[in-house]
């Protein structure tokens, strides 16, 4: 049941697929299911609906990723970082959170799935200090915009950007992006059987911008 209609959505959104991908985000809805009567992962209880609310929600951003290496931060269970590794194995991500009983979900995760592009990092977004910055910084309803770039600035490349998954776009949030920052590009998002705003915004430092031009 779910694998149809999986490969329905991954149709939708032009997203082409392995059969070993396609059962690693199927299996992963399974371990989200099962683990969360126990560790309260997520407040969607429903396979369908996760499938429809984490996986495809995550993998809409998969086509407008830039570059190689990334960072999921406030990723909870691993969203949208593992759906987004699973189908981008050429890219690597680490799943960044401060609550020790999602970190042990992500890593029985990529130790029973065999994902090997994830790492898990159990920490503040403020305190983590990487040894190497990162292509992209990902966020899904993490935080406000103006929070996300106050607590990650410190976690892109010189080249990098932010990407923050907003569901209805508010105008107030809007305004009160950082001064430094620059709106690159908002990308409207359509996920599959779901009837609510997404959009992708892409995020770079003022710097970059004059450096583009």
């Amino acid at each position: 049941m779910l694998s149809a209609q999986l490969e329905a959505y991954l149709a939708e959104i032009n997203l082409p697929a392995t059969a070993e991908q396609k059962k690693q985000l199927i299996d992963f809805v399974g371990m989200l299911n099962k683990w969360n009567k126990a560790y309260n992962l997520t407040s969607v209880r429903d396979p369908e609906a996760m499938l429809i609310r984490h996986i495809m929600d995550s993998l809409v951003v998969s086509k407008h990723l830039q570059g190689e290496r990334f960072i999921d931060v406030g990723t909870g269970p691993g969203l949208p970082g593992i759906p987004l590794a699973i189908m981008n194995p050429d890219k690597q991500f680490v799943l960044l959170d401060s609550l020790g009983k999602r970190i042990r979900f992500q890593k029985q995760v990529s130790f029973e799935l065999g994902i090997h592009n994830i790492s898990s990092v159990e920490s503040r977004v403020e305190a983590y200090q990487p040894e190497q910055k990162f292509d992209g910084v990902l966020s899904r309803a993490f935080a406000s915009i103006q929070d996300m770039l106050t607590w990650c600035h410190h976690l892109p490349a010189e080249h990098g950007q932010f990407y923050a998954l907003k569901g209805q776009l508010n105008d107030e949030e809007m305004q009160h992006i950082p001064s430094g920052f620059a709106v690159k590009e908002v990308i409207e998002l359509k996920v599959p059987k779901l009837d609510e705003q997404r959009h992708l915004l892409k995020i770079i430092k003022n710097n970059r911008l004059e450096s583009d031009e």
